[in-house]
C-alpha cells in the first residue's frame, strides 16, 4: 500500500465491502443515524433495498440531505439496457437524479455512496459523479459501498483507505468499528 498523505482524501475514506445480502446497506442505515445523532451533516446517497416475501425486488435511492426517495431499478427480467446488469434493471432517469444530487454534494461531515459498482468500475457509466465527489475530499470522512469482486480496483483508485469486510456474524461488532472509525475521523478533521 502507499503511503498517503494524512490530508489526501483517500486517508478519510472508508471502504464497505461484504457478500449480496450481508446487510451492507443496513447496517450503513444505522451507522449514518448514530453519526447524525451525534450533530454531524450526513450527505450523499443510500441504496435501500426493497423486500417483496423476503426477496430483493428493487432498490430504492435516499438523498441523505434532503430525505428524496427514488426508485432506482428493479430485478432485470431480461433487459439489456444500457444500465442492466444481470440481477438489475436501472432507470436511467433516476439514476441520473443520483448521479446529479452526487454532483452537487458540497463540503459535508460524512459522505455516503452506496454502493459503487461494475457500472462505475468496468462500464465507465452509472454514478460517476459518486467517483470523482469521493476523489475532491469536500468532507471529513465518506463511506463507500463496494463489493468483494471490484475490492482490488476500489484499492487501486483509493490506496490509503481503510476497509471494512462485513459478516452477518459479527454484524453487531462491525456497526461499533464503522462508527468508531468515522467518528474519528471527523474528530481529527
Amino acid at each position: 500500500m502507499k503511503n498517503m498523505p494524512e490530508d489526501h482524501p483517500a486517508s478519510r475514506l472508508i471502504i464497505l465491502s461484504g457478500l449480496r445480502g450481508s446487510g451492507k446497506s443496513t447496517l450503513l442505515q444505522s451507522a449514518i443515524g448514530r453519526v447524525r445523532n451525534s450533530g454531524q451533516d450526513v450527505a450523499g446517497i443510500l441504496s435501500l433495498p426493497v423486500e417483496k416475501n423476503g426477496l430483493k425486488v428493487a432498490i430504492d435511492g435516499l438523498d441523505l440531505r434532503k430525505g428524496e426517495k427514488q426508485r432506482l431499478a428493479v430485478r432485470n427480467s431480461g433487459s439489456q439496457g444500457a444500465l442492466d446488469t444481470d440481477r438489475w434493471q436501472f432507470n436511467p432517469h433516476r439514476m441520473r437524479w443520483a448521479n446529479d444530487l452526487l454532483e452537487a454534494v458540497s463540503a459535508c461531515d460524512l459522505l455516503v455512496v452506496d454502493e459503487l459498482g461494475v457500472l462505475e468500475f468496468e462500464r465507465g457509466q452509472g454514478w460517476l459523479a459518486g467517483l470523482k465527489a469521493l476523489d475532491k475530499g469536500r468532507y471529513k470522512a465518506a463511506i463507500v459501498v463496494i463489493r468483494p469482486e471490484l475490492l482490488a480496483k476500489a484499492r487501486a483508485r483509493w490506496p490509503g483507505a481503510q476497509v471494512i469486510t462485513l459478516t452477518v456474524d459479527e454484524r453487531n461488532a462491525i456497526l461499533e468499528e464503522l462508527v468508531c472509525r468515522v467518528m474519528k475521523l471527523l474528530e481529527k478533521a
